[in-house]
């Protein structure tokens, strides 16, 4: 494959740090995208929720405090993506991209799939 590579992850995530030194193992550039600093817009999240081939609610951290706190039973597929833009912890994490393909690396090793 020759795509770029870009992984959007959070740096204090122990997975997201698995997968950054898998990627460094590979030998192969990409972008590393801490969301925290720069934030995905809905359009982005709603591009790489198709991309991984997943609901919004695939991607849902369900176990997160934000979540237990939230109501979200009841939103809509827009109205997830929406709250996952403003409560970024709310996102399954890393997610890993190459070409028309995505991948969360939960765990990190899922990221050989696009090696």
């Amino acid at each position: 494959m020759s795509d770029k590579i870009t992984i959007y992850q959070k740096p204090t995530c122990s997975k997201c740090r698995g997968t950054l030194a898998i990627l460094d193992d590979s030998g192969q550039e990409y972008e590393s995208v801490n969301y925290y600093e720069t934030p995905l817009t809905v359009d982005k999240l709603r591009e790489l929720i198709q991309k991984l081939n997943l609901t919004a609610r695939d991607v849902l951290r369900q176990d997160e405090p934000a979540a237990r706190d939230l109501d979200l039973n009841t939103v809509s597929e827009d109205e997830l993506i929406k709250l996952m833009v403003e409560n970024p912890d709310l996102m399954q994490r890393p997610i890993v991209v190459r070409g028309d393909k995505a991948k969360i690396c939960r765990p990190p090793e899922n990221v050989q799939e696009l090696l």
